[in-house]
């Protein structure tokens, strides 16, 4: 699998039955491999995981009589509020423990609505993560912000908290930190830092459903925190999104924001409507999402349990390093990642070392790539919009200062992940893939040399 396929490829492919990226465990006593002296599938021998995985999305029938129920009514659009939408925002508020949620129409849609609410602006600049789904960089563009990356931490994969204040500058509106794969961010120094130079917090959580952090859920960490429900997420229901928070003031905005602009609650704008837009999600939409709320809570220990047990066996292994978790958080490994070194495995490449465990029956590949180097950026900079919003030393001293961004460079070229499906099998096949990686360590000298 090669290095620049992008996650959403990735997350195809493995729900497709070859599966993809994942990260992080417990401990557990070194395993003997009975046939660790055999030949690598890649060099000839027997694979050592010959089953499939789980798929995804996955259909209960269980599900189909409320969906028809729905499709039959006639009621598809949620634009008066309440019916099944209103109780999915109900049940998902209490489910991660916020006092509210807007349900939207993606987790797109979520962001945007956040940032719109938090007040980000055309000329305004807002800090994120450069190690995420593209979207979090587009809907600060969309909004036209420019999207001023802190580094990534190497150990964590998530904004290196160190990083944040020298990005800021008199025009920074927010932080939006990353939940990326469902892991927390180290949210209390990130807090600390935006109450002291008044600048909102807005939470990626779009991969992060019950993650925590020090006892609370993600998503209730910040000002406002968003979600997706796209095909690939932990709780699908094709598209879909939910913005979370504890002020109604906010969510009051936000509902407005995402119904055409209409007044709710205690906002009324400078009438009937504000700005807005259509981001509504629909009743059959919500449908499917409460039907799983029971079986998320299930899955995610699942999940939590064999990413545990794979990640004290990983340890084990010289060149193979699980990540590091804030104190006292739980992830919710949407990806199972971890951080591969080849001088460990006698200069096999992270690619190579990915083909020799999808031979092996065990899909893998890197995460995210530098997307600032991919040319969107550069589009959007050189756009006469942003020509006028921004100066052009400012603009070239936003590009420029890419090259800085050193520990995100470390991450794209180091990370080995898993599609979260494979966390949903047996423990004996989190045997297989820990075998897959000594089988691959002891005879990495050899496979170095495979074309």
């Amino acid at each position: 699998m090669k290095s620049n396929l992008t996650r959403r490829a990735f997350v195809r492919t493995a729900a497709a039955g070859s599966a993809a990226l994942a990260w992080l465990g417990v401990r557990r006593a070194p395993r003997v491999l009975a046939a660790e002296s055999d030949k690598p599938a890649l060099l000839g021998g027997t694979r050592i995981h010959t089953g499939g995985w789980p798929k995804w999305p996955e259909w209960r029938e269980s599900w189909e009589p409320e969906i028809l129920k729905v499709l039959r009514s006639g009621d598809w659009s949620s634009s008066g509020g309440g019916g099944l939408v209103g109780d999915f925002e109900t049940g998902y508020a209490k489910l991660i423990g916020a006092k509210r949620c807007v349900a939207t129409a993606s987790g797109t849609t979520a962001l945007i609505t956040a940032m719109h609410v938090m007040g980000v602006d055309a000329g305004d600049e807002v800090i994120t993560s450069p190690f995420t789904f593209i979207a979090t960089y587009n809907t600060i563009l969309m909004l036209k912000a420019l999207p001023v990356f802190a580094d990534t931490d190497p150990a964590t994969l998530t904004m290196d908290p160190a990083s944040i204040e020298s990005r800021i500058t008199e025009r920074t509106r927010a932080i939006v930190p990353v939940h990326i794969y469902g892991l927390p961010c180290d949210m209390d120094p990130i807090n600390t830092i935006a109450k002291k130079h008044n600048l909102a917090v807005i939470e990626d959580a779009c991969q992060a459903w019950l993650a925590e952090y020090k006892g609370r859920k993600c998503g209730t960490l910040g000002d406002l925190g968003c979600f997706s429900f796209q095909n690939s997420k932990h709780i699908p229901s094709g598209e879909g999104g939910a913005v979370t928070g504890d002020r109604e003031e906010l969510l009051d905005r936000c509902a407005a924001f995402h119904n055409c602009g209409r007044a709710t609650g205690t906002f009324h704008g400078s009438g009937c409507f504000s700005r807005g837009s259509n981001f509504r999600m629909q009743h059959f939409q919500a449908s499917i999402l409460l039907s799983q709320f029971d079986k998320l809570v299930q899955e995610t220990q699942r999940r939590r349990e064999n990413a545990d047990y794979l990640s004290a066996g990983l340890k084990e292994i010289p060149g193979v390093q699980p990540l590091r978790l804030p104190e006292n958080s739980r992830p919710v490994w949407h990806l199972y990642a971890f951080r591969y070194d080849p001088a460990q495995f006698h200069g096999l490449s992270r690619d190579k070392f990915c083909r020799a465990m999808g031979a092996e029956g065990i899909p893998c590949g890197g995460g995210y790539r530098e997307q600032y180097n991919d040319g969107l950026l550069d589009e959007a900079i050189a756009s006469r919009g942003f020509q006028r919003l921004f100066p052009a030393e400012r603009l070239k001293a936003y590009r420029d200062s890419f090259q800085e961004l050193k520990g995100n460079q470390q991450v794209c070229e180091t990370t080995v992940g898993m599609f979260q499906t494979l966390l949903l099998a047996d423990r004996s096949d989190m045997d297989h893939i820990l075998d897959a990686v000594r089988r691959i360590q002891a005879h990495s000298a050899a496979l170095a040399k495979v074309a």
